[in-house]
């Protein structure tokens, strides 16, 4: 079958046997027309068959895609670029491409931070970078320093806990953004900042009016975690961003407005580099959001007897704005602090990692296990310490330390459990019991015997028989109940190699087959 195939300008007739593949005749198109493709980890140069507006496939044969006689195909190069990195999204589980070239891998981290906060909406300080081993990635190193070749692929992690917060910011849950806010106020302020600027990436109009309700502003910026707040010197610059920024990055027409009408110093809400949200509109091409911008810029402010151009009114608010804060701080008699001292501290190589995007389940986890830890660690010898004290030497020292109990009618409370209860609910009872309960205990307390007693005994004949005989087999013994059961327990506690609760059992059953076989 006769084709023409048009390429760089010239049109060629070649003669196609039936049935060959579009793969086929490309391999045969670059051999004739002596074309380099290539395909390695900068880019993709290939070859691209088109007939009637359409991209012909390699799998497919001509004559099956409708190719007849003298038909004209069209065959250009295509050169495609491939990504520079991949960085793996832990929140919402997506690989990010960062286009670029040998020269990318050659910038600060920071450099690439500032990328991956344009591309996932996320601040800048509440992610990090690490390699897929492991290793944390600093903003001050380049990325060569971590042996990264193009094409690699790293990994983005949040804050512990963080997890499901973000992953409720970037689709706009206002229930659950609430619901994911922290207890303490500091790092609840942030989460307020935070959750606005996604909300002003993605456009969620509900989810940043709730916020701005709540007392967030939009020409405040993010800033950094509260434990962060000690190491200044090495903060990314990117933490002078505002919402009304990030709005202005994506085209948020509909969230510049909203900024805009609740406080208008959102206009000249400079950025760490002096950019305006009108500049930065301007330079990413954002033509309806630069035409709003300019409207209002120019635009006259009217009162009763005054009118003031936008510039003047603004420099007014911005006075009061001012004024405000020193009076409230005055009226509060106390200075405010975003950290106190005593707060936690996270300094970075130093302290132990704490974005590691962690759920919220494994993170409380992991920290009610440090803390059972500690408190197992400060309790159990304490616990031992108690009981050794109340530990009885001899059989007869036990004899004379049960005489003293009180009658079987009263009830009393036992003494190891008054000794060691503060520590009694912190440490994993069943492994001191275990592994450090020594023999010679005291019995524990016996309750009243008529609460203790099955219900056809609760009967006054009932009680005289039940006494009757308890008096009559002590008789035959010659020795009172407890005695007895001081007795076996004693015999029971002989064999140290077993656990003590291991010898209750025992001492069960010698007071058992005593009564069974007197």
């Amino acid at each position: 079958m006769k084709v023409f195939i048009a390429f760089d300008g010239l049109t060629e007739p070649f003669d196609i046997p039936r049935g060959q593949t579009v793969k086929k005749v490309k391999q045969m198109l670059k051999d004739y027309f002596h074309i380099q493709v290539s395909d390695d980890k900068k880019g993709r140069r290939f070859l691209e068959l088109i007939y009637a507006g359409g991209v012909l496939r390699d799998e497919w044969v001509l004559t099956d895609a409708g190719i007849t006689l003298c038909s004209t195909i069209k065959c250009i190069v295509k050169e495609e670029e491939k990504p520079a990195l991949y960085v793996y999204n832990m929140v919402t589980k997506e690989k990010v491409p960062v286009m670029g070239n040998s020269h990318l891998v050659a910038e600060n981290v920071s450099k690439l931070k500032s990328l991956l906060s344009v591309k996932c909406g996320f601040p800048v300080s509440v992610f990090c970078l690490r390699t897929l081993e492991g290793k944390e990635m600093y903003d001050c190193n380049t990325l060569s320093n971590y042996n990264l070749d193009l094409g690699g692929t790293l990994r983005m992690d949040v804050w512990d806990g963080w997890k499901e917060f973000l992953s409720a910011c970037v689709f706009g849950h206002k229930q659950k953004v609430e619901n994911y806010l922290s207890k303490y106020e500091t790092i609840l302020r942030f989460q307020q900042r935070v959750a606005l600027y996604i909300a002003a990436h993605f456009g969620h109009l509900e989810l940043a009016e709730w916020l701005q309700t709540k007392g967030v502003r939009a020409d405040e910026a993010v800033g950094v975690h509260p434990y962060r707040e000690w190491c200044r010197e090495t903060n990314h610059l990117d933490i002078g961003k505002c919402p009304v920024h990030a709005a202005a990055e994506t085209g948020q027409l509909l969230l510049i407005k909203s900024f805009i009408a609740l406080n208008v110093l959102c206009l000249e809400c400079q950025n760490a580099l002096g950019q305006t949200a009108l500049r930065i509109c301007i330079r990413h091409g954002h033509k309806d959001c630069v035409l709003y911008l300019v409207m209002k810029i120019w635009s006259v402010v009217s009162f009763p007897k005054v009118s003031l151009p936008m510039n003047i009114y603004i420099k007014v608010k911005k006075w009061l704005y001012t004024t405000q804060k020193r009076v409230h701080k005055g009226k509060k008699w106390a200075p405010e602090f975003k950290t106190r001292v005593g707060d936690p501290v996270v300094v970075d190589g130093f302290t132990e990692p704490s974005m590691t995007s962690r759920d919220l389940h494994g993170y409380y986890q992991d920290k009610w296990r440090k803390v059972v830890q500690n408190s197992r660690a400060r309790s159990s010898q304490a616990i031992v310490n108690a009981i050794l004290k109340l530990r009885p030497k001899t059989l007869s020292e036990v004899t004379t330390q049960f005489s003293t109990f009180p009658p079987l009618n009263q009830t009393r409370e036992n003494p190891i459990q008054r000794a060691c209860q503060p520590v009694w609910e912190a440490a994993n009872i069943e492994d001191i019991i275990t592994t450090n309960w020594t023999p010679h205990i005291p019995l524990p307390p016996i309750a009243d015997i008529s609460n203790s007693r099955p219900r056809n005994l609760r009967t006054p004949h009932a009680a005289f028989l039940l006494n009757s005989s308890l008096e009559s087999f002590s008789k035959c013994r010659g020795r009172t109940p407890r005695q007895s059961a001081v007795y076996f327990l004693s015999l029971a506690s002989e064999f140290k190699e077993k656990p003590w609760l291991r010898q209750l059992d025992m001492a069960r059953g010698l007071a058992r087959k005593s009564v069974h076989n007197p």
